[in-house]
């Protein structure tokens, strides 16, 4: 069963997780290759008895804890370390370093909140039964570091088998204080990237009759866009197409040759992943053949669709409910149509990623910056709970995997 004294010993190491956050937080790295987080992380823990491992592909390390009692059941545990090509605005003693980058994800708490479950791990490993491999990944912000990670059988499935589950937490800024979320199903959507070029002939924009303008078939384009997924997909099961960028001309009085548009697709499932990409490249190619020009459609698979595990879920609400009494956890009605590359472990063993609201306590929660924001900021007291969250994940699925038996 989960021992009471979890989070009191995730307080106790408290400091410990905000200074490793901290430091993370000040030189942010982004993409497959975080070699300073890397080295922050294996420095912070070098004195457990883990054993380390890294791939050819990225910098990313799985550091893996041999339970005391005997073999047994393997569970993964999850955080990302790479940060976001943007500027802070925080105004934070500990504020990045580094012009254009910054961990507005909330990377850095993920990162220092596994360290500390591996410090809660390893100090009670002799009465642990099985395995707990401690992922930390580089590159999710658009660059699939998880599928590297698994490429690289980090994860196992070449030499050992893949963990029997897998736990992740998100941090969100702009939600109540200490508040764990999660849902069954869906929690975050498949994120596909497009880019549109339309191509006609150029002229004087006083005689567009003399000429192929591909500015009004690009905006006709955008607005059919949006009654395809209006009209052509059911509203309960959620499509979002955003035209994000369009790039057309050079000044007031000439008729660009071409023109250019960039978005993203949102699905929360593989039908309707395949269905959008299907339907946009008629819908784009019919729009500019009706007009007398061609177009040139490109579709990036992104993140598939983040899938948890009812079980995973249910085994996270009562880890959660014990640490922070029954108001502590809250299911969530709908998916959230942000992107997660956690989905590619989802998609290999069982498992769920939560939410924990990191707004500070007392205040209006709504009105805080959410991630992604230049100032978005994070109370750290709750970072220890967040460590407990994920120790008693791994501890209570060790004891009686996904079953009711306590």
């Amino acid at each position: 069963m989960l021992h009471a004294e979890l989070l009191e010993q995730a307080r106790g190491i408290g400091e410990r997780i905000v200074s490793l956050r901290r430091s993370i937080h000040r030189e942010p790295e982004l993409g497959l290759h975080t070699p300073k987080t890397r080295d922050k992380v294996r420095a912070a823990l070098a004195h457990l008895p883990l054993e380390w491992a890294e791939g050819p592909s990225t910098t990313g390390l799985v550091a893996t804890l041999m339970g005391g009692a005997g073999e047994g059941r393997c569970v993964l545990l999850r955080g990302d370390m790479d940060a976001l090509p943007m500027i802070e605005e925080t105004g934070l003693d500990f504020a990045s370093e580094i012009p254009g980058a910054m961990h507005a994800c909330g990377h850095d708490t993920h990162t220092a909140m596994l360290a500390g479950a591996a410090e809660l791990l390893c100090a009670r490993a002799d009465r642990i039964r099985g395995e707990v491999r401690f992922m930390f990944q580089p590159g999710e912000e658009g660059h699939h570091g998880a599928r590297f990670m698994l490429d690289d059988g980090l994860l196992g499935g070449k030499d050992r088998p893949l963990p029997d589950a897998a736990f992740a937490l998100h941090i969100m800024p702009n939600s109540p204080h200490g508040l764990v979320a999660g849902r069954a199903g869906a929690l975050m959507a498949s994120a596909d990237q497009f880019e549109i070029t339309i191509k006609g002939a150029g002229g004087h924009a006083s005689m567009p009759h003399d000429a192929a303008d591909p500015i009004p078939v690009a905006c006709e384009i955008v607005t059919a866009i949006q009654s395809m997924v209006t009209r052509r997909f059911n509203a309960a099961d959620a499509v979002v197409v955003t035209v994000a960028k369009i790039d057309a001309g050079t000044t007031f009085n000439v008729i660009p040759d071409s023109a250019f548009l960039k978005g993203t697709i949102r699905t929360l499932s593989s039908g309707h992943r395949a269905k959008v990409a299907e339907l946009l490249t008629r819908l784009v190619q019919g729009i500019a053949e009706a007009h007398g020009m061609t177009a040139d459609i490109a579709i990036e698979e992104g993140f598939p669709v983040t899938v948890c595990d009812p079980r995973a879920v249910d085994l996270g609400e009562a880890v959660v409910r014990d640490l922070s009494g029954p108001d502590g956890f809250m299911r969530l009605d709908a998916p959230v149509m942000g992107a997660e590359d956690f989905s590619y472990v989802l998609e290999k063993m069982p498992g769920a990623m939560f939410f924990l609201g990191v707004a500070h306590e007392g205040v209006d929660w709504r009105s805080c910056c959410s991630i992604h924001s230049t100032r978005m900021v994070v109370d750290e007291t709750v970072l220890p709970l967040g460590t407990a969250v994920l120790a008693g994940c791994a501890e209570r699925f060790l004891e009686s995997g996904f079953g009711q038996e306590k």
